[in-house]
């Protein structure tokens, strides 16, 4: 899914932003250095500001990750799996196949070895061979622009569902830029209970949770 060019992808962030080779970010007492290359790769190799802002919501501590097991899902350069796997957690990342090499180069070059352990790169193509990970075991589940290509949606939603628990949390950093991005929140919410619990109003970015919809009998 990450990659699949949206509409006005350069415009939005400008040609010199996507063409910089890397691009250099402060967090959880590390100084990450993310390799890009959007000729390549088009948006899976570049930093939008949803990563940034859900890694800046995750430094923040509002929750706990020493420990947790994380799913990142269309993880592009993988800066929010790498942030979360510096705060503690461990975590799988995952991208498209196309991405992988890509993605493992950016996770090897900004984890201290003794912390890679703790991360792992994973191929995942929303909504098949969700066998290959252990449906409802995971803690958190961590997203960042994924919810911009409406014909993913309904793929996107099926892996949500195979991978939460019952006691599972949903991270979500998009900027809403059509009606069909609140479309899927609006399909999210059949199913999950969604909150937006972060705003940054200089990217224009939004950070909703979402949990499972516990059934009537289950209460």
């Amino acid at each position: 899914m990450a990659l699949v060019p949206y509409e006005e992808a350069a415009a939005g962030m400008g040609l010199q932003k996507l063409h910089k080779p890397l691009a250099t970010f402060s967090f959880a007492n590390s100084t990450i250095q993310i390799r890009q290359d959007w000729r390549q790769l088009g948006v899976a190799a570049v930093v939008w500001d949803a990563a940034v802002v859900l890694s800046t919501y995750l430094e923040m501590g509002a929750v706990e990750l020493r420990g947790c097991s994380a799913v990142e899902l269309g993880a592009g350069t993988g800066l929010v799996g790498i942030v979360a796997a510096l705060l503690g957690a461990h975590v799988t990342i995952t991208d498209r196949k196309a991405a992988l090499e890509f993605l493992k180069s950016n996770v090897q070059a900004n984890l201290p070895p003794h912390i890679q352990p703790r991360a792992v790169v994973k191929e995942l193509t929303w909504g098949q061979d969700l066998e290959r990970f252990p449906p409802g075991e995971c803690d958190l589940i961590l997203g960042a622009d994924i919810i911009y290509l409406e014909e993913t949606f309904a793929d996107l939603l099926q892996t949500l569902r195979h991978l939460c628990g019952d006691h599972s949390l949903i991270l979500l950093a998009c900027r809403i830029r059509y009606e069909r991005d609140n479309n899927f929140l609006a399909m999210l919410e059949r199913e999950f209970n969604v909150s937006k619990v972060h705003y940054d109003p200089v990217k224009d970015v939004h950070v909703y949770k979402a949990q499972r919809r516990h059934k009537r009998g289950d209460l």
